[in-house]
């Protein structure tokens, strides 16, 4: 099987990781930092805002189970893409909405998806942006919802409602909504 990969920034790396961990045909989810000018930055740097890193996800997935083009449109309908910089209360270019293409493929699909997301929607904001140098997030960020988010009063506010878009939403591509 040959897998894939996509980067995405939605706001919050815990949020998109969750929703994309629970996508059937993602192998892998990893929250780490892209797009910006320190080497090796910390989360602390990162939330800082003055790295120029935004909080992303590397996705890696089967392409005969789920397509790029599936794949952004569960990003675009489980995050606000006409947020500029930001997330809800999360503020800050770090939280900005962006797609890192891995190829001229990818790139085109992510312009296509973009203007699919706004039809209706309004203005989308999200950026399509170099693939630069990736950094995995600290080892504690990784599968967060799955352990600490359970009693993160945030992710508890912010998580629960983006799973139920994916399994209403996107029933037929939802890990949970198939074992149901």
């Amino acid at each position: 099987m040959a897998t894939e990969q996509a980067t995405f920034a939605g706001g919050c790396f815990w949020c998109t990781e969750a929703v994309f961990r629970d996508v059937i045909g993602v192998e892998q989810v990893e929250s780490g930092y892209i797009g910006g000018s320190v080497e090796h930055p910390t989360y602390k740097q990162v939330c800082g805002g003055d790295t120029g890193h935004a909080e992303a996800i590397r996705v890696t997935y089967d392409p005969a189970v789920i397509s790029y083009a599936d794949m952004l449109d569960i990003f675009f309908a489980t995050h606000d893409p006409t947020q500029l910089n930001r997330q809800g209360n999360d503020i800050g270019t770090q939280y900005r909405s962006a797609i890192f293409p891995h190829d001229a493929e990818q790139e085109a699909a992510a312009r296509a998806g973009i203007e699919r997301a706004g039809e209706g929607r309004g203005t989308i904001v999200t950026t399509i942006e170099p693939l630069t140098t990736w950094y995995p997030a600290e080892d504690y960020h990784q599968e967060y919802w799955d352990g600490e988010g359970q009693r993160n009063p945030y992710c508890m506010a912010v998580i629960p409602p983006k799973l139920q878009k994916l399994r209403k939403s996107f029933a037929a591509r939802s890990k949970a909504a198939e074992s149901v």
